[in-house]
């Protein structure tokens, strides 16, 4: 046991104190600054992570360029092939607007059309307006002069009885409302 008293008292007395002074040092720095210090050292790993993915992009980029000067076969390829793809997407757009351009040559011949049916029976003496839920009747009972038709009743059941009226309170079976009672509540 002696044995590592002496290795303790053997180290000198101003190493010691140089160790105690680094850690009361170090130790303050790190309690007044620890956090500040972590954030800053997070921030720089990632500033230097996008760094090291930009300057490989780069360092590609000049490899390709260099590669292109010692090679034009390859540049005349990626041109050519640019071209191709150009005129591919020029046919494309050229066939979309002919099926565009169909499309309102079809819209103005049935609106022409329409047009030469409403000359046509305003002419015969009908409502030239037509309702768009449903066809026009050509010879349906009634006034043909109207240009609105009126809605009809439809055959759906009735939610309620003829005689039900919320406002009266009669009429609405077992349910009904009754005010709660006067005075104090009787709670315990």
């Amino acid at each position: 046991m002696e044995l590592p008293e002496e290795t303790l008292s053997a180290r000198p007395a101003l190493e010691t104190e140089g160790l105690r002074f680094l850690h009361v040092t170090v130790g303050s720095v790190l309690a007044s600054y620890g956090w500040y210090i972590l954030f800053s050292c997070i921030l720089l790993y990632i500033v230097i992570q996008k760094l090291a993915v930009r300057l490989r992009a780069w360092r590609q980029r000049q490899l390709d360029q260099a590669e292109a000067v010692l090679e034009p076969d390859v540049v005349v390829k990626r041109q050519e092939a640019l071209a191709a793809a150009r005129l591919r997407m020029q046919e494309n757009l050229n066939a979309q607007v002919e099926k565009h351009k169909e499309k309102l040559r079809q819209l103005e011949e049935e609106k022409r059309r329409q047009k030469i049916e409403m000359w046509d029976s305003m002419q015969e003496g009908r409502s030239y307006r037509r309702n768009t839920g449903r066809p026009q009747e050509e010879d349906g009972p009634g006034p043909s002069t109207s240009s609105v038709t009126p809605k009809g009743k439809s055959n759906k059941k009735p939610l309620r009885g003829g005689g039900y009226n919320p406002l009266t309170g009669e009429g609405g079976g077992t349910c009904s409302w009754r005010p709660g009672r006067r005075g104090p509540s009787s709670g315990g």
